[in-house]
């Protein structure tokens, strides 16, 4: 019980003027005045652009990631990049197949959905198409040509033994010859095709509208798919001791076939490759592009990076950046 009579106990204070303090000089800084961003000057290159960015963050990284890709295509280590659909539907190949035909590019990787966009802007002009209106009267994702020839081209494959990509790839080469391809300029299979590099694709069954159509064939897209799972399990070896793996745009399926890949390649191989760098750049960031492209790839040597922003916009900056190191010129 307390009352008015009751001596109260003072609060404590801690005392400042005790406080030990350091000289500026002695303490560590994170950022320095000669890593802030210049403004726009006379020149007004690219290169200049680039030289102009804050070097901390991710534009820092941005700049690791660049380096680390035109010294492995010097040093003819693997470049790898895998995709996702958004990266084809926002106008994106041009530049990759840029990258292929400078020998940037050594192996394109990618999910079922950017090699049915990529057949479609090939083979008609357009693609994406509104899923919520056709998903009202079940005519969503049953466009009869692109279902139709892309499984004729992967029953095709599994009697020729080839890959999904190469079985795509052959499928819009002679698409082309018989004057049937609205854009072939624009297929980054068609790119990788005729550039001999190798293209591969990671089907997710029931998870792509070709899957829907009556011509779907179960087997040949199993066949055709797990050659190419092999085929990227053996370019892995090529990113040892300084190769990089871009990830572009794949939240789920392209992250966990690198890394079942990346676990076969490294048992066939004294658990090489070890040492590359790899990037996941995607517009958010994701679980499992973190822990299975970033983290734990690169746990016993090498680096991973996050670059998160727009594909429409990064994708354009990172191209442009490594041709121009490349080049070494504006």
């Amino acid at each position: 019980m307390t009352g008015d009579s009751e001596q109260e106990r003072p609060l404590l204070e801690a005392d400042l003027g005790a406080i030990r303090t350091i000289p500026v000089a002695r303490r560590p800084n994170k950022v320095r005045a000669e890593e802030f961003a210049h403004p726009p000057a006379n020149d007004r290159s690219f290169a200049a652009f680039l030289a102009s960015l804050p070097d901390v963050l991710v534009a820092r990284d941005f700049r690791r990631v660049v380096h680390a890709i035109v010294a492995a295509a010097r040093r003819e280590r693997g470049v790898i990049v895998m995709l996702g659909g958004h990266i084809v539907k926002t106008g994106l190949a041009p530049l990759l197949v840029d990258l292929m035909r400078r020998r940037v590019i050594t192996h394109l990787a990618m999910n079922g959905s950017a090699s049915i966009h990529d057949f479609e802007i090939a083979r008609f002009g357009g693609t994406s198409e509104d899923v919520a209106a056709g998903l009202r009267d079940g005519s969503f994702g049953m466009a009869e040509e692109t279902g139709r020839e892309m499984n004729e081209a992967f029953v095709r494959g599994m009697r020729e033994s080839r890959g999904m990509g190469e079985s795509l790839g052959r499928a819009l080469d002679d698409a082309d010859r018989a004057v049937q391809l609205a854009h072939p300029e624009l297929s980054v299979i068609l790119g990788a095709h005729r550039l001999g590099v190798p293209v591969t694709i990671h089907a997710a069954l029931g998870a792509e509208i070709i899957h829907q159509h009556p011509a779907a064939d179960g087997a040949a897209i199993g066949d055709t798919s797990h050659r190419d799972f092999r085929r990227l399990a053996y370019s892995l070896t090529s990113l040892d001791d300084g190769g990089v793996a871009l990830n572009l745009g794949s939240a789920v399926i392209m992250p966990e076939v690198f890394l079942k890949a990346l676990t076969i390649a490294r048992n066939l191989n004294e658990g090489r490759p070890r040492n590359f760098i790899t990037c996941d750049l995607d517009m958010q960031r994701h679980y499992r592009p973190r822990v299975n492209v970033v983290q734990r790839p690169t746990l016993e040597g090498g680096k991973g990076y996050e670059i998160t922003g727009h594909h429409e916009l990064m994708v354009p900056l990172l191209a442009w950046a490594v041709v121009q190191e490349l080049s070494g010129s504006p």
